[in-house]
């Protein structure tokens, strides 16, 4: 009978140090990750239709459909 009541013990002791380094290991992972907030930089948003990005490597052309033609048709 000893030697099952110390290994009741023995894992009693092993999962209360398990659950014990999981919680240090998330409190460590919150402190040093955590959110910190808003960011600072701004997320202006970038048009990507090619006539009306300003990084377009295309020409802006004079009629809203993007086709060569007369007033874009």
């Amino acid at each position: 009978m000893e030697t099952t009541k110390e290994s009741v013990i023995q894992t009693w002791i092993f999962i209360i140090i398990l659950a014990l380094s999981f919680l240090l290991y998330s409190l460590f992972c919150y402190k040093v990750i955590g959110d910190a907030g808003q960011p600072t930089w701004d997320y202006r948003p970038v048009q990507d239709v090619p006539g009306e990005s300003p990084y377009s490597m295309y020409q802006l052309l004079p009629y809203p459909q993007h086709v060569r033609g007369d007033k874009g048709e």
